[in-house]
Protein backbone atom coordinates (compact mmCIF):
# COMPACT_ATOMS: atom_id res chain seq x y z
CA UNK A 1 0.00 0.00 0.00
CA UNK A 2 1.61 3.59 -0.75
CA UNK A 3 1.42 5.74 1.80
CA UNK A 4 -0.54 8.80 1.04
CA UNK A 5 1.16 12.31 1.61
CA UNK A 6 0.26 14.10 4.97
CA UNK A 7 -2.60 16.61 4.86
CA UNK A 8 -1.45 20.35 5.35
CA UNK A 9 -2.71 23.23 7.21
CA UNK A 10 -3.53 24.88 3.53
CA UNK A 11 -5.22 21.93 2.41
CA UNK A 12 -7.93 22.01 5.70
CA UNK A 13 -8.19 25.93 4.55
CA UNK A 14 -8.94 25.26 0.81
CA UNK A 15 -11.70 22.32 1.81
CA UNK A 16 -13.33 24.36 4.69
CA UNK A 17 -12.89 27.62 2.94
CA UNK A 18 -11.64 29.78 5.52
CA UNK A 19 -8.05 31.19 5.40
CA UNK A 20 -5.15 29.29 6.72
CA UNK A 21 -4.81 31.83 9.85
CA UNK A 22 -8.19 30.80 10.78
CA UNK A 23 -7.31 27.28 10.46
CA UNK A 24 -4.26 27.72 12.79
CA UNK A 25 -6.63 29.40 15.07
CA UNK A 26 -9.35 26.91 15.45
CA UNK A 27 -6.44 24.46 16.78
CA UNK A 28 -4.53 26.73 18.93
CA UNK A 29 -7.70 29.26 20.59
CA UNK A 30 -11.01 27.13 19.38
CA UNK A 31 -13.04 29.48 21.81
CA UNK A 32 -11.99 32.86 19.40
CA UNK A 33 -13.78 31.11 16.47
CA UNK A 34 -16.86 31.27 15.72
CA UNK A 35 -18.66 27.61 16.18
CA UNK A 36 -19.94 27.28 12.84
CA UNK A 37 -16.76 28.13 11.34
CA UNK A 38 -14.99 25.96 13.92
CA UNK A 39 -17.24 22.86 13.15
CA UNK A 40 -16.63 22.94 9.29
CA UNK A 41 -12.80 23.22 9.73
CA UNK A 42 -12.87 20.27 12.21
CA UNK A 43 -15.33 18.46 9.58
CA UNK A 44 -12.41 18.83 6.73
CA UNK A 45 -9.62 17.86 8.57
CA UNK A 46 -11.35 15.02 9.84
CA UNK A 47 -12.03 14.23 5.91
CA UNK A 48 -8.23 14.85 5.14
CA UNK A 49 -7.22 12.65 8.30
CA UNK A 50 -5.03 15.92 9.27
CA UNK A 51 -3.44 16.17 12.73
CA UNK A 52 -1.94 19.40 13.63
CA UNK A 53 1.88 19.72 14.18
CA UNK A 54 1.97 20.97 17.67
CA UNK A 55 5.38 20.63 18.27
CA UNK A 56 6.30 23.12 15.22
CA UNK A 57 3.92 25.39 16.47
CA UNK A 58 5.60 25.74 20.10
CA UNK A 59 9.13 26.00 18.59
CA UNK A 60 7.72 28.65 16.61
CA UNK A 61 6.96 30.59 19.44
CA UNK A 62 9.76 29.88 21.10
CA UNK A 63 8.05 27.65 23.56
CA UNK A 64 8.37 24.11 25.09
CA UNK A 65 6.34 20.90 24.19
CA UNK A 66 4.10 19.41 26.63
CA UNK A 67 6.65 16.44 26.99
CA UNK A 68 8.47 15.16 29.41
CA UNK A 69 11.58 13.18 28.50
CA UNK A 70 12.92 10.34 30.48
CA UNK A 71 16.43 8.80 30.15
CA UNK A 72 17.03 5.32 31.54
CA UNK A 73 19.99 2.15 31.15
CA UNK A 74 19.04 -0.93 29.53
CA UNK A 75 15.80 -1.40 27.62
CA UNK A 76 15.90 -5.65 28.79
CA UNK A 77 16.14 -4.45 32.46
CA UNK A 78 12.34 -4.85 33.77
CA UNK A 79 13.30 -2.26 36.77
CA UNK A 80 13.50 0.69 33.91
CA UNK A 81 10.17 -0.54 32.43
CA UNK A 82 8.78 -0.61 35.64
CA UNK A 83 9.80 2.66 36.42
CA UNK A 84 9.00 4.40 33.02
CA UNK A 85 5.09 2.57 33.72
CA UNK A 86 5.07 4.96 37.23
CA UNK A 87 6.32 8.22 35.87
CA UNK A 88 3.93 7.56 32.45
CA UNK A 89 0.81 7.03 34.24
CA UNK A 90 1.42 9.87 36.84
CA UNK A 91 2.19 12.39 33.77
CA UNK A 92 -0.92 11.26 32.18
CA UNK A 93 -2.87 12.53 34.42
CA UNK A 94 -1.65 16.36 34.26
CA UNK A 95 -2.12 15.80 30.26
CA UNK A 96 1.60 15.09 29.90
CA UNK A 97 3.29 12.57 27.59
CA UNK A 98 6.81 10.66 28.34
CA UNK A 99 9.56 10.63 25.55
CA UNK A 100 11.57 7.50 26.71
CA UNK A 101 15.28 7.26 25.69
CA UNK A 102 18.09 5.30 26.75
CA UNK A 103 22.37 5.53 27.07
CA UNK A 104 22.36 1.38 26.89
CA UNK A 105 24.25 1.92 30.49
CA UNK A 106 27.11 3.77 28.65
CA UNK A 107 28.58 6.59 30.76
CA UNK A 108 29.77 8.58 26.97
CA UNK A 109 26.29 8.31 25.85
CA UNK A 110 24.16 10.43 28.61
CA UNK A 111 25.15 13.79 27.99
CA UNK A 112 24.81 13.29 23.66
CA UNK A 113 21.37 11.80 24.53
CA UNK A 114 20.26 14.29 26.99
CA UNK A 115 21.17 17.53 24.66
CA UNK A 116 19.23 15.73 22.14
CA UNK A 117 16.46 15.77 24.39
CA UNK A 118 16.30 19.27 25.42
CA UNK A 119 16.88 20.59 21.47
CA UNK A 120 13.41 19.21 21.33
CA UNK A 121 12.23 21.72 24.32
CA UNK A 122 10.77 18.72 26.66
CA UNK A 123 9.43 20.48 29.46
CA UNK A 124 11.12 18.67 31.88
CA UNK A 125 14.06 16.39 31.89
CA UNK A 126 13.84 12.38 34.66
CA UNK A 127 17.55 11.01 34.31
CA UNK A 128 18.76 7.71 35.47
CA UNK A 129 22.43 8.50 36.09
CA UNK A 130 25.26 6.79 35.09
CA UNK A 131 27.93 9.35 34.21
CA UNK A 132 30.07 10.68 36.90
CA UNK A 133 29.51 14.25 36.28
CA UNK A 134 25.92 15.96 35.61
CA UNK A 135 27.04 19.41 36.43
CA UNK A 136 26.81 20.06 32.15
CA UNK A 137 22.84 20.27 32.94
CA UNK A 138 23.12 23.47 35.12
CA UNK A 139 22.42 25.77 33.04
CA UNK A 140 19.20 24.05 31.55
CA UNK A 141 18.19 23.95 35.43
CA UNK A 142 18.89 27.88 35.49
CA UNK A 143 16.87 28.18 32.36
CA UNK A 144 14.08 26.63 34.44
CA UNK A 145 13.58 22.83 33.00
CA UNK A 146 12.75 20.90 35.75
CA UNK A 147 15.62 18.38 36.32
CA UNK A 148 14.78 14.83 38.40
CA UNK A 149 17.37 12.09 38.89
CA UNK A 150 16.05 9.01 39.25
CA UNK A 151 17.62 5.74 41.49
CA UNK A 152 20.40 7.48 42.02
CA UNK A 153 21.44 11.13 42.85
CA UNK A 154 23.30 13.36 40.58
CA UNK A 155 26.75 14.25 40.87
CA UNK A 156 28.20 18.02 40.94
CA UNK A 157 24.53 19.39 40.45
CA UNK A 158 22.09 20.36 42.48
CA UNK A 159 18.43 18.64 41.72
CA UNK A 160 15.58 17.35 42.47
CA UNK A 161 16.11 13.08 42.99
CA UNK A 162 13.88 9.62 44.38
CA UNK A 163 15.84 6.54 45.48
CA UNK A 164 15.60 3.45 47.21
CA UNK A 165 16.39 2.70 50.97
CA UNK A 166 19.42 0.67 49.54
CA UNK A 167 21.66 1.04 52.61
CA UNK A 168 18.84 0.00 55.09
CA UNK A 169 17.64 -2.77 53.03
CA UNK A 170 20.28 -4.56 52.67
CA UNK A 171 21.40 -4.02 56.43
CA UNK A 172 17.46 -5.29 56.65
CA UNK A 173 18.56 -8.41 54.66
CA UNK A 174 21.53 -9.25 56.68
CA UNK A 175 20.41 -8.96 59.60
CA UNK A 176 17.51 -11.53 59.05
CA UNK A 177 20.43 -13.44 57.93
CA UNK A 178 22.35 -12.82 61.34
CA UNK A 179 19.28 -14.08 63.15
CA UNK A 180 19.83 -17.37 61.94
CA UNK A 181 23.16 -17.43 63.18
CA UNK A 182 24.89 -16.93 59.40
CA UNK A 183 28.03 -15.18 60.33
CA UNK A 184 29.96 -15.84 57.08
CA UNK A 185 27.85 -13.76 54.80
CA UNK A 186 28.82 -13.16 50.93
CA UNK A 187 28.06 -9.94 48.78
CA UNK A 188 27.99 -9.54 44.85
CA UNK A 189 26.64 -7.12 43.04
CA UNK A 190 27.58 -6.28 39.20
CA UNK A 191 28.89 -3.75 37.94
CA UNK A 192 30.71 -2.77 41.06
CA UNK A 193 30.75 1.24 39.89
CA UNK A 194 27.41 2.79 40.89
CA UNK A 195 25.56 4.63 43.71
CA UNK A 196 23.00 1.92 44.42
CA UNK A 197 25.76 -0.25 44.46
CA UNK A 198 27.91 1.25 47.01
CA UNK A 199 25.61 2.01 49.19
CA UNK A 200 24.26 -1.67 49.58
CA UNK A 201 27.55 -2.36 50.19
CA UNK A 202 27.66 -0.20 53.03
CA UNK A 203 24.68 -1.50 54.35
CA UNK A 204 25.74 -4.92 54.34
CA UNK A 205 29.29 -4.14 56.40
CA UNK A 206 27.17 -2.46 58.81
CA UNK A 207 24.68 -5.40 59.85
CA UNK A 208 27.66 -7.67 59.99
CA UNK A 209 29.77 -5.29 62.23
CA UNK A 210 26.65 -5.10 64.55
CA UNK A 211 27.25 -8.78 65.63
CA UNK A 212 31.43 -8.23 65.78
CA UNK A 213 31.95 -9.45 61.92
CA UNK A 214 34.39 -7.68 60.33
CA UNK A 215 37.49 -7.84 57.29
CA UNK A 216 34.16 -8.59 54.91
CA UNK A 217 36.14 -7.83 51.54
CA UNK A 218 37.30 -11.70 51.30
CA UNK A 219 33.67 -12.45 51.19
CA UNK A 220 33.06 -9.35 48.65
CA UNK A 221 32.60 -9.81 45.29
CA UNK A 222 32.02 -7.12 42.93
CA UNK A 223 32.31 -7.53 38.97
CA UNK A 224 32.73 -4.45 36.28
CA UNK A 225 30.91 -5.81 33.22
CA UNK A 226 26.96 -4.83 33.35
CA UNK A 227 26.80 -7.19 30.45
CA UNK A 228 28.26 -10.36 32.25
CA UNK A 229 26.20 -12.18 34.69
CA UNK A 230 28.71 -12.88 37.59
CA UNK A 231 28.12 -16.51 37.64
CA UNK A 232 32.02 -17.21 38.58
CA UNK A 233 32.00 -14.00 41.38
CA UNK A 234 29.15 -16.48 42.92
CA UNK A 235 31.68 -19.44 42.35
CA UNK A 236 34.49 -18.45 44.07
CA UNK A 237 32.69 -17.56 47.03
CA UNK A 238 31.30 -21.10 47.18
CA UNK A 239 34.79 -22.69 46.25
CA UNK A 240 36.72 -20.72 49.37
CA UNK A 241 38.02 -23.00 52.00
CA UNK A 242 35.45 -21.86 54.69
CA UNK A 243 32.68 -20.47 51.88
CA UNK A 244 30.08 -18.18 53.32
CA UNK A 245 26.71 -20.03 54.59
CA UNK A 246 24.21 -16.98 52.94
CA UNK A 247 24.99 -14.85 50.22
CA UNK A 248 23.21 -11.35 49.54
CA UNK A 249 23.18 -9.69 46.02
CA UNK A 250 22.90 -6.51 44.81
CA UNK A 251 20.32 -6.74 42.10
CA UNK A 252 18.30 -8.74 40.23
CA UNK A 253 21.07 -10.12 37.68
CA UNK A 254 23.41 -10.82 40.02
CA UNK A 255 20.25 -13.09 42.06
CA UNK A 256 19.59 -14.85 38.93
CA UNK A 257 23.31 -15.70 38.70
CA UNK A 258 23.51 -16.82 42.64
CA UNK A 259 20.23 -19.13 41.62
CA UNK A 260 21.54 -20.70 38.67
CA UNK A 261 25.00 -21.78 40.59
CA UNK A 262 23.24 -22.95 43.55
CA UNK A 263 21.23 -25.09 41.39
CA UNK A 264 24.33 -26.63 39.77
CA UNK A 265 26.39 -27.43 42.88
CA UNK A 266 23.65 -28.40 44.61
CA UNK A 267 24.92 -26.42 47.72
CA UNK A 268 22.53 -25.65 50.59
CA UNK A 269 23.23 -21.80 51.01
CA UNK A 270 20.83 -19.29 52.24
CA UNK A 271 20.44 -16.66 49.82
CA UNK A 272 18.61 -13.10 50.00
CA UNK A 273 18.76 -10.99 46.76
CA UNK A 274 18.00 -7.15 46.23
CA UNK A 275 14.98 -6.68 43.91
CA UNK A 276 11.68 -8.36 43.00
CA UNK A 277 11.97 -10.38 40.01
CA UNK A 278 9.84 -12.15 37.94
CA UNK A 279 9.04 -15.91 39.17
CA UNK A 280 10.71 -15.00 42.55
CA UNK A 281 8.04 -15.80 44.54
CA UNK A 282 7.74 -19.18 41.97
CA UNK A 283 11.30 -20.11 43.11
CA UNK A 284 10.73 -19.52 46.77
CA UNK A 285 13.88 -16.70 46.49
CA UNK A 286 13.85 -14.14 49.33
CA UNK A 287 14.02 -10.55 47.93
CA UNK A 288 14.57 -6.80 48.97
CA UNK A 289 11.68 -5.73 47.60
CA UNK A 290 9.97 -2.28 46.84
CA UNK A 291 7.64 0.06 44.87
CA UNK A 292 8.89 -0.04 41.36
CA UNK A 293 6.02 2.05 40.15
CA UNK A 294 5.97 4.34 43.26
CA UNK A 295 9.82 5.46 42.33
CA UNK A 296 8.20 6.55 39.30
CA UNK A 297 5.43 8.41 40.31
CA UNK A 298 7.70 10.06 43.16
CA UNK A 299 9.76 11.29 40.24
CA UNK A 300 7.24 12.78 37.83
CA UNK A 301 5.59 14.38 41.10
CA UNK A 302 8.73 16.33 41.76
CA UNK A 303 9.41 17.63 38.30
CA UNK A 304 5.44 18.70 38.15
CA UNK A 305 5.73 20.22 41.25
CA UNK A 306 8.49 21.71 39.99
CA UNK A 307 7.15 23.27 36.94
CA UNK A 308 4.68 24.34 39.35
CA UNK A 309 6.79 26.13 41.83
CA UNK A 310 10.17 26.44 40.34
CA UNK A 311 11.75 28.48 43.53
CA UNK A 312 10.97 25.68 45.87
CA UNK A 313 13.76 23.62 47.47
CA UNK A 314 15.25 21.17 45.87
CA UNK A 315 13.60 17.94 47.36
CA UNK A 316 15.09 14.04 47.69
CA UNK A 317 12.55 11.37 48.21
CA UNK A 318 13.62 7.75 49.23
CA UNK A 319 11.21 5.13 48.99
CA UNK A 320 11.59 2.21 51.62
CA UNK A 321 12.06 -1.43 50.90
CA UNK A 322 11.14 -4.62 52.81
CA UNK A 323 12.30 -8.07 52.81
CA UNK A 324 10.23 -10.48 51.32
CA UNK A 325 10.91 -13.95 52.89
CA UNK A 326 9.82 -16.88 50.70
CA UNK A 327 12.10 -19.39 51.58
CA UNK A 328 16.01 -18.78 50.55
CA UNK A 329 16.54 -16.47 52.65
CA UNK A 330 15.24 -18.48 55.81
CA UNK A 331 17.85 -21.36 55.33
CA UNK A 332 19.54 -21.90 58.55
CA UNK A 333 23.92 -22.13 58.86
CA UNK A 334 25.14 -25.77 59.22
CA UNK A 335 25.46 -27.53 62.39
CA UNK A 336 29.02 -27.43 63.54
CA UNK A 337 30.04 -30.59 65.26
Amino acid sequence: MTPRTRATLEDVARLSGVSAKTVSRVFSEPDKVRSSTRERVLGAASRLKFRPNTLARDLRRGGITNTVAFVIGDLTNPFYMNVAAGIERELAERGYTMLLATTEDAAESEARIVDTLLAQRVRALLLIPIAGDQSYLAGERELGTPIVTVDRPPRDLIADSVVLANRTGMADAVRSLTALGHRRIGFVSNPSFMYTLDERLAGYRAALAEVGVTGTEKWERRTNNPGVAPDDAVRSLLEMADPPTAIVTGNNRATVAALRVLRERDDRVALIGFDDFDLAEMLGVSVVAYDTMQLGRAAAQLALARLDEPESPTQRIEIPTTVVHRGSGEIPPPRRD
